[in-house]
């Protein structure tokens, strides 16, 4: 069940009226019912796997506490963390590797037998998996009580607002909410409402826009050169954005309505003025995730300093992989590692040298440039995130300064058979670029206060007005023909 559909503008209303009409002990199991019908909708024999998971480590929970020495703890935290993450790897990376070893074998003429299995990746598992892990290793560290309501963890586990693509919750932070009752709040409604239609004007304005263009010349990368190309990456780093923060905003204005809290997501990410900052405001839930469960735990920057140097790049290629079974994406995870690796190691050296040029005294240019070589270091990871396979990514480096100032003017002047040679007609191109313009000057408005916070101290008509305008440009310019899946359902 998608966000952007209209069974979701069934089951949604419907979910938040019986739930606010049951007592507050039934409550739990509407939001467990309610959660399974999600998920089972997509393929329901796949709820078998989440079912797993929570057993996993709501065993392994159970026992940490129970156990009387440490190191009968650390093999249950063990357990509860080998066997989920068996679980995934079985799923979503055996085919992966299995075929890298078949291809290793095959490049020395050696017969390999093992054959690849045909199961399909389910979806968000990823997600739900990394979500049971933090909770299991908290309370093995002691920073969360060991749940013993089954029900209850099974909510927090399956919670349908973020099951899919998060934000990924940690248990300290979701589960005792679910033993609160929420009375209903129309402010509250009306609050999570705003970030449910920002969401989906994202979504569905500007990402699926975008993505006509983006699909087009990815898919047939060797058609295009030049500025051609510089396009449809830059539409992907927006369209990758209005999507996935588009699903974010969407999952927290939900569980808004329903009285729960969420963790930010995102935070202008493209107003980032470094590598590291970018990754404090992208995919917030997962970045921090990385930091507590992965880079801490490796010895974190209270190391050596080339053993820091090792942490950081190991820590973004883990975080590659994790988001696909596909050497673009290790790619893409190690290139993000060597910038985080140059960026600390250089530091130093860039800020005498911004000092030694006077640019400190510049403020607003210094900025400016900092914000625009962050976004060109982003743009050009993109390549490998979004490209089909590694040589589709290396063409589009290669032919990127392949007729660049033709193809610049083409699109500059709005050329049509240009334009719809990469799939897309003038008027749409036109939209994109304005749609594009207006959330970013509503990001650059954003960074006192938030959109809401901003609209609350307007009068009510003017309020209402603009409410009426994002519903109006969702119904005139959203894209609904072939209405895509949010890209990180894949993940």
């Amino acid at each position: 069940m998608l966000f952007n559909s209209i069974h979701y503008l069934i089951f949604f209303p419907a979910v938040v009226l019986v739930y606010f009409l049951l007592p507050f002990k039934f409550r739990w199991m509407w939001l467990l019912a309610s959660s399974l019908y999600f998920y089972m909708s997509w393929r329901a024999e796949y709820v078998v796997l989440m079912v797993m998971a929570i057993l996993i480590n709501y065993y392994a929970g159970i026992m940490i506490e129970k156990s009387k020495s440490r190191e009968w703890k650390k093999f249950h935290m063990f357990f509860g963390v080998f066997a989920s993450l068996f679980i995934l790897f079985i799923f979503k990376y055996f085919n992966f590797i299995n075929s890298s070893v078949r291809a290793v074998f095959a490049y020395f003429n050696i017969n390999y037998p093992v054959s690849g299995h045909n199961l399909l990746l389910p979806v968000g598992i990823s997600f739900y998996t990394f979500q049971t892990l933090s909770y299991t290793i908290d309370v093995y560290r002691g920073r969360e009580k060991t749940q013993k309501h089954l029900g209850i963890f099974s909510v927090y586990v399956t919670f349908f607002p973020q099951l899919v693509a998060g934000p990924i919750e940690r248990s300290t932070n979701l589960l005792p909410q679910f033993f609160k009752k929420n009375d209903f709040n129309l402010q509250r409604v009306l609050d999570g409402g705003k970030l449910i239609l920002w969401g989906l004007f994202k979504k569905i304005v500007i990402a699926d826009r975008l993505a006509v263009l983006v699909n087009a010349v990815f898919n047939n990368t060797h058609n295009y050169s030049g500025f051609q190309l510089v396009t449809a990456i830059v539409f992907f780093a927006f369209q990758i954005y209005c999507d996935f923060s588009g699903y974010s905003d969407i999952a927290i204005g939900s569980a808004q309505i329903l009285g729960y809290k969420l963790m930010d997501n995102f935070n202008r990410p493209y107003f980032a003025k470094s590598i590291s900052e970018f990754w404090k405001r992208w995919h917030i839930s997962l970045s921090t995730w990385f930091r507590d469960y992965f880079y801490i735990p490796l010895g974190g920057s209270k190391v050596k300093i080339p053993r820091w140097y090792f942490n950081l790049f190991l820590t973004f290629l883990v975080s590659g992989i994790w988001h696909g079974a596909n050497w673009t994406f290790v790619v893409w995870g190690a290139l993000n590692g060597f910038y985080m690796v140059a960026e600390t190691a250089l530091g130093m050296r860039i800020r005498r040298f911004e000092h030694k040029v006077k640019l400190t005294k510049h403020k607003t240019l210094l900025k400016s440039l900092k914000i625009s070589f962050t976004f060109i270091l982003v743009l050009f990871a993109w390549i490998f995130f979004r490209a089909n396979t590694i040589s589709d990514a290396f063409y589009v480096i290669l032919k990127i300064p392949h007729n660049f100032s033709k193809t610049f003017m083409e699109i500059a002047t709005l050329n049509e058979n240009t334009l719809k040679k990469m799939g897309i007609e003038r008027v749409d191109f036109v939209i994109s670029i304005a749609v594009i313009l207006f959330m970013e000057i509503i990001h650059f408005m954003q960074r006192h206060k938030g959109i809401r916070t901003m609209l609350k101290e307007k009068p009510l008509y003017l309020r209402y007005a603009v409410y009426a305008i994002f519903i109006l440009g969702i119904i005139v310019f959203g894209t609904y023909i072939n209405s895509a899946s949010f890209i990180y359902f894949q993940f």
